[in-house]
């Protein structure tokens, strides 16, 4: 009787087994036009109610070490863990996290809008109470010698924001200051877009208290310091500083050659100032219904789907893996392809082959925003090549593995979206054609890379000599071929680790 019992086990156990290869097999290939259909406005809308309504129950963001984040983890995990013929994963990792707890500008006792720079040392509770002087103007702004002579010392100095060529846009115009003995800084914006974003990189004991206010604010102070008035200025900050875990999400497709990887990524964290819909959740619900849709095909190459930790703070979650993998690993991976802010503004295609602006990416990235583009024109819609800045983190994938890559976006300049960063970016926020073209585009891109990609692309590898290397990297843009202040000029704000640095 056992042993009767045991072979009918066994032979279900089987009929089980031959079902489950049989369900494989009979998946059809992957197909751009049916991919395509398989994505719906609604869905992508459905994923942007839920992000906004987890942001509006946990404190209006959904940024890293809070718990808007923790509830966006479990958002994504919730939808993706539990396919069948997928394998899902979460990825631990310690990352700096900053929160102002309190901050207050006042001048002549009239209060000022102030945004605690990130990383920014603490006042006293008391706060600095001193009088507020003018520091040098643009690049004299930028080095110390331009404070000889100047009277700062135990004074609160303020900057325009202005990219510096050493320390960065923001600590860059702090540090000069700080070495000539100021008390404090204070960085006015250099556009009219609210402050909501601004950070010094990481702490230094050569920091000094520094905060960021709105344009409109610092030129009138700027303007009555210009007539002679004498200003005294307090200004108080009290931010925490500390080491927090956070994750990121992956699932990727059993199937397919594991030699030969498409990775797709996008942020899943937003801003402290905002929900952040379009930044990043539009990228987030694009990948969600993409990778949902492709579960239904068989394709070539393995299809792996990231949502990225702390993106914010400097890129850290893509950092991380890419810098955690082996060289092994990393020679598995064909390309990689971005989607940050893809549901407001222009249809904007990675200019990787540096013919628009001048930076050249890896050899094959060209093939991947000549398919983007052509997708997009075959549709009778205009194309603007977007810049590479290293602001997103198709960085990682460049900087430290060297990976073919391309991205979309619907730009980051606040004519593109007056909302970027804001408290603004709500489900009212993103425009439902926008995403749902763009994340057609992605279906297309990954139906074409799954079955062809190791006939477009060429490989890329790497030793361990050399991972280890470009891991010691500074991520910055090539700044002998796109100038940063060109960038500037045409409003791009996406220049760098963390947007602001």
């Amino acid at each position: 009787m056992k042993l009767t019992t045991y072979a009918a086990a066994a032979a279900a156990a089987a009929a089980i087994a031959l079902g489950s290869a049989n369900a494989k097999q009979c998946k059809p290939i992957i197909d751009s036009a049916k991919l395509q259909n398989d994505i719906t406005t609604e869905n992508l809308m459905s994923n942007l109610v839920a992000l906004n309504d987890i942001a509006s129950a946990h404190g209006g963001n959904r940024a890293f070490g809070l718990p808007g984040y923790a509830a966006s983890v479990n958002y994504v995990w919730d939808r993706i863990s539990t396919i069948p013929g997928t394998k899902s994963w979460k990825q631990d990792f310690s990352a700096l996290f900053n929160i102002v707890e309190s901050i207050s500008l006042k001048i002549n006792d009239e209060d000022i809008y102030v945004f605690g720079l990130s990383y920014s040392p603490s006042t006293s509770r008391e706060g600095i109470v001193a009088e507020i002087v003018a520091g040098p103007e643009g690049a004299a702004g930028c080095e110390d010698k331009s404070y000889d002579g100047l009277d700062v010392k135990d004074k609160i100095v303020l900057v325009q924001r202005f990219r510096c060529p050493t320390g960065g846009t923001l600590a860059g115009r702090l540090l000069p200051a700080a070495r000539a003995g100021a008390a404090a800084v204070i960085i006015y914006n250099d556009v009219p877009t609210n402050t909501t974003a601004g950070t010094l990189s990481a702490p230094s004991s050569e920091h000094v208290p520094g905060g960021f206010i709105n344009m409109v604010d610092g030129l009138r102070i700027k303007e009555r310091l210009a007539k002679g008035e004498k200003l005294e200025a307090y200004f108080q900050q009290t931010q925490i500083v500390e080491e927090r875990i956070t994750q990121n999400v992956f699932v990727e497709t059993e199937g397919g050659d594991p030699e030969n990887v498409i990775v797709l990524g996008a942020h899943l964290d937003s801003v402290q100032a905002g929900p952040g819909i379009n930044d990043d959740g539009s990228g987030t619900s694009l990948l969600l219904e993409l990778f949902l849709a492709t579960t239904k095909y068989r394709a070539k190459n393995k299809i792996r789907f990231a949502w990225w930790g702390a993106e914010e703070n400097g890129l850290l979650g893509s950092r991380h893996y890419c810098s955690s993998l082996s060289a092994a690993e990393a020679n598995q991976i064909l390309a990689y392809l971005n989607f940050d802010m893809v549901s407001k503004g222009y249809f904007g295609v990675g200019d990787t082959d540096g013919s628009t602006h001048g930076s050249v990416a890896p050899l094959g990235s060209e093939v991947i925003e000549k398919i983007f583009v052509d997708h997009f024109e075959a549709q009778g819609l205009v194309v603007t090549p977007a810049i590479i800045t290293n602001g997103s983190d198709y960085a990682s994938f460049w900087q430290i593995l060297n990976k073919p890559f391309g991205f979309i976006n619907t730009g980051t300049a606040p004519a593109q979206d007056p909302c970027y960063h804001q408290a603004c970016d709500t489900i009212e926020n993103p425009d439902p054609n926008t995403i749902t073209v763009n994340a057609r585009a992605a279906a297309h891109m990954l139906a074409t890379l799954s079955m062809k990609g190791t006939a477009l692309i060429p490989k890329t590898t790497i030793n361990a000599t050399m991972l280890a290397e470009r891991n010691m990297r500074p991520f910055e843009p090539e700044a002998d071929i796109v100038r940063i202040e060109e960038l500037e000029a045409l409003g791009e704000r996406h220049l760098g680790c963390g947007h602001e640095i």
